[in-house]
């Protein structure tokens, strides 16, 4: 099909023919889904061994950091990539569209895994910035693209975000398994590189797959008048240059540290979604009605940031863990810790298909997306609470823990992680303001971002305080959220319509 005739056709909705050819859901779907698939197995495949790269020695082709410091640099580097995902929302709303937002973000994702292929600490950095940068462009508008396959009273979003959401975690699963094998047996970078052909592979089905797509249009949806887009485009790029000469001048200066740099990011993530949201509830595109659904939406935005704060440390604090203290042999069979990480995507793979089957067969009488929601931070507080029982009793440091405590934390993790993400992304395509559709979207990841850069500074004491009091917080934290949650159910279900 032309070009032309892409361009022709209706942007804002589905194909007819494709409304339910996969699974009973659109056929859009399966080609975002399959972008996902591979997006999440080079990221998470990457992420399942970046603390370990970060923890290993330099004589072992590491880079020699303390666990803490590995933990928070890590969590530092999952701070940038929510944050970036502000500035991809706005770009595909005034600039490039969501299908080119997405399709560039794509490139810059394949870009940095290839840089990180290479064998020094340079190109580790440079390919986690273009990483960062790709994820801020594709990630809060993949999601923006899966809610416009849908009506906004349709029964089937919430099960359509269930199904993308297992696919994306049939790559969750996938990734650690090459990427840790080969850091284990091959080395890191082996393992950076098969992050990169997998995302290579994603960006091939996106482009094949587009006639499907809701949004494919090349032109922005909200598109900026041609006189402040050329203002905007010259401010980004002087920006971008600005930002640059000013990092390297403080760090050449001894300035700008490692660790300054985390606080930075720590900083901007809780100052970012404040002002995000203040902008939204001010903006005379708003009107009186989105306003008042943006209120609830605060409650959500603040539950996904503590339950967020768990999950993320799958990858960092459970991973340093479960490479220290954790026995890496079930039935015989010999594992690289790194796949410890795969349990996660394995249960959410299996689990998924699940709670959409539950929540389709129950239909308008299934609990309301703040309950989900509640429940889901609930059970990311007791997987930390959870591993309080392994951790505790030791003399020292030099026991081991049977595999199936990381797994059953893995499990409850995972199941609260389904209930969560899936009900809080759907709920924020329902309440987003017309005119900040993908920018909304980017808010949910912004308390990504703010989970991230609370966990950047919360690691840090890994090193100096018992196992079983870091979990044991952290995790009574959580499930006293979730419990508040459910409290705040019935103003929630007041003022969170059109979500049910």
């Amino acid at each position: 099909m032309s070009r032309t005739a892409l361009e022709a056709e209706p942007d804002n909705e589905p194909p007819p023919a494709d409304d339910h050819a996969f699974f009973g859901q659109p056929k859009g779907l399966l080609t975002l889904s399959g972008l996902e698939v591979w997006e999440r197995f080079s990221f998470l495949g990457m992420q399942a061994i970046l603390v370990l790269y970060f923890a290993d020695s330099v004589a072992h082709g590491g880079m020699g950091m303390s666990s803490g410091t590995a933990a928070s640099v890590s969590a530092a580097y999952g701070t940038l990539v929510y944050l970036v995902s502000v500035a991809g929302g706005w770009l595909a709303d005034r600039i490039l569209g969501s299908f080119r937002a997405v399709l560039w973000g794509g490139i810059l994702i394949a870009c940095g895994h290839y840089a990180m292929a290479v064998p020094t600490s340079t190109m580790t950095w440079v390919g986690l910035g273009l990483i960062s940068a790709g994820t801020g462009l594709l990630k809060p508008n993949v999601a923006t693209m899966v809610g416009k396959l849908y009506r906004t009273d349709d029964d089937r979003r919430d099960a359509g975000f269930a199904l993308y959401y297992m696919a994306i975690n049939i790559g969750a699963f996938a990734g650690p398994l090459i990427t840790g094998w080969l850091g284990d047996h091959k080395g890191w970078h082996w393992g950076f590189s098969a992050a990169a052909v997998g995302m290579t592979f994603g960006l091939v089905q996106y482009v094949a797959g587009r006639r499907h797509l809701a949004g494919r249009r090349n032109t922005a949806e909200f598109a900026l008048a041609p006189d402040a887009l050329r203002r905007a485009v010259r401010l980004i790029v002087a920006g971008i240059l600005v930002a640059a000469v000013l990092a390297t001048g403080l760090a050449l200066a001894g300035w700008l540290t490692m660790g300054r740099f985390v606080d930075l990011l720590t900083v901007i993530s809780v100052i970012a979604p404040v002002v995000f949201f203040t902008v939204m509830f001010t903006s005379p595109r708003v009107t009186p009605e989105e306003r008042g659904r943006l209120r609830p939406y605060i409650v959500l935005f603040l539950a996904s940031t503590v339950f967020n704060f768990i999950l993320f440390q799958a990858y960092s604090t459970m991973m340093l863990l479960a490479a220290s203290n954790a026995e890496t042999t079930i039935l015989g069979f010999d594992f690289p810790a790194s796949w410890y990480a795969s349990a996660l995507g394995a249960f959410e793979v299996g689990l998924a298909p699940v709670v959409a089957a539950v929540w389709v067969r129950m239909g308008r009488g299934q609990p309301h997306a703040s309950n989900k929601i509640a429940i889901g931070v609930v059970l990311g507080g007791l997987s930390f609470l959870l591993m309080v029982l392994p951790t505790s009793g030791h003399s020292g440091d030099a026991y081991r823990m049977s595999a199936w405590w990381i797994v059953g934390s893995y499990f409850l993790l995972g199941l609260g992680d389904i209930l969560l993400e899936t009900s809080g992304m759907s709920a924020t395509t329902k309440l987003a303001p017309a005119a900040f559709s993908s920018q909304t979207m980017s808010l949910w990841f912004l308390s990504l971002a703010l989970a991230n850069g609370i966990q950047a500074q919360t690691v840090k004491l890994y090193d100096d305080v018992s196992k079983p009091a870091y979990f044991g917080v952290n995790g009574a934290i959580a499930v006293a959220a979730g419990l508040a949650v459910m409290a705040a159910a019935p103003w929630l279900r007041r003022t969170m319509h059109p979500v049910h």
